[in-house]
């Protein structure tokens, strides 16, 4: 079992800014790929960002040029700094990790982004 803490979350109005913070812990051996995710009321959780211990970066179209992801290995930390926010951007915010060749693990309690004027 894996515990996420994420935080950074809250109401930031249009072409605002947040940067989100997760921290894992327990059982955590190699990680490969830590990512960030997000479910909006009524839709299914989706894909927002996801990151290697390489450092390679993948995020998906509708936040490509305005979030970035980044990682501290040594401390098995992750953080999204999100820009030019915008209504569609509200969501709970998860983030999660897997190792090489295996699926993303348990969910933590994730973050709350409401982007309102």
């Amino acid at each position: 079992q894996v515990q996420f803490v994420e935080s950074g979350g809250g109401l930031v109005q249009p072409g605002g800014s947040l940067r989100l913070s997760c921290a894992a812990s327990g059982s955590i051996f190699r990680i490969d790929v830590m990512g960030w995710f997000r479910q909006a009321p009524g839709k299914q959780r989706e894909l927002v960002a996801t990151i290697s211990s390489a450092g390679s970066t993948n995020y998906a179209d509708s936040v490509k040029g305005r979030f970035t992801i980044s990682r501290d290995n040594a401390k098995n930390t992750m953080y999204l700094q999100m820009n030019s926010l915008k209504p569609e951007d509200t969501a709970v915010y998860y983030c999660n990790l897997r190792g090489a060749g295996t699926s993303w693990t348990n969910w933590g309690q994730g973050t709350q982004v409401t982007v309102s004027s």
